[in-house]
């Protein structure tokens, strides 16, 4: 495969994973102040296909087309802007795996409290600080691996 066809792939699906992740937060932590059990449920119920269609998907492609770049380009493995991504992209996704359940608990909740006409439950406030808390090393942790793939600083 050409090298910048590669680059293409890998900056496409690292711009889908991050741009999913933000707005899928952002609606959901939106619906969930709104408090509008309705909104929440469908809101959630969004979120939780988005993940499974775009990030799911663009989780897996980064690491094959970043290491397959690594190769192509010929750029040492021991360079200190690679190894930092690749701890930092480690830590993204040991986030975002529990926030994948968390998220399916969180939709399940509000579908219940919409179908039943009912407040949300305490478990589902539980598991949303959970999810935010989750979010926040994610977020920083991408930004910073940004940075290192545009700067690769030494």
């Amino acid at each position: 495969m050409d090298y910048v066809i590669l680059k293409w792939l890998h900056v496409l699906s690292s711009t889908i994973l991050f741009g999913t992740g933000i707005g899928s937060a952002f609606y959901l932590l939106l619906a969930t102040l709104s408090k509008d059990v309705q909104v929440i449920a469908r809101v959630s119920g969004y979120v939780v296909i988005a993940d499974y269609l775009f990030t799911a998907t663009t989780a897996i492609a980064q690491p094959v087309t970043g290491f397959w770049l690594v190769y192509m380009a010929g750029f040492p493995l021991d360079a200190a802007w690679l190894y930092h991504s690749i701890i930092l992209y480690a830590l993204a996704i040991a986030c975002w795996l529990p926030v994948v359940g968390i998220q399916i608990r969180l939709r399940n909740l509000a579908q219940l409290a919409a179908q039943q006409h009912s407040p949300l439950p305490p478990a589902y406030w539980r598991w949303f600080r959970a999810w935010f808390a989750l979010g926040i090393p994610a977020f920083f942790a991408f930004v910073i691996v940004f940075y290192l793939m545009v700067a690769k600083p030494v």
